[in-house]
């Protein structure tokens, strides 16, 4: 039999195992995010985001972490992906809500 002490540290632990679970899981982006990000962001922003990519040296794509990237809002970034920007084409037509915001998250992970 487990007291109520150990309960609550087994609790605790716990806890603290499946925020770890869940911090690691969206700092490396979801399955669909990460497909999503290959299939449509890779060509210009390169495999790791940082603009690397033959295309992106041509557009001038700045890497994700790129003070003038790594600074907007998840609202801007979000804007940016639906409405497109500059060279960029909109993908809200393409795209639903949930992906849109898994890819902001995943391009959060690459800085």
């Amino acid at each position: 039999m487990i007291g109520p002490g150990k309960s609550r540290s087994l609790v605790k632990a716990a806890g603290v195992l499946g925020m770890s679970v869940f911090f690691v899981s969206q700092a490396n982006g979801d399955d669909k995010s990460t497909s999503l990000y290959k299939a449509k962001c890779t060509v210009c922003h390169g495999a790791t985001g940082k603009g690397d990519s033959p295309a992106s040296k041509n557009m001038g794509v700045v890497s994700f972490s790129d003070p003038k990237v790594a600074g907007k809002s998840d609202a801007e970034l979000k804007d940016a992906i639906e409405k497109g920007k500059g060279k960029m084409p909109a993908y809200g037509k393409s795209l639903k809500l949930d992906e849109i915001q898994g890819l902001v998250a995943y391009i959060r992970s690459l800085k």
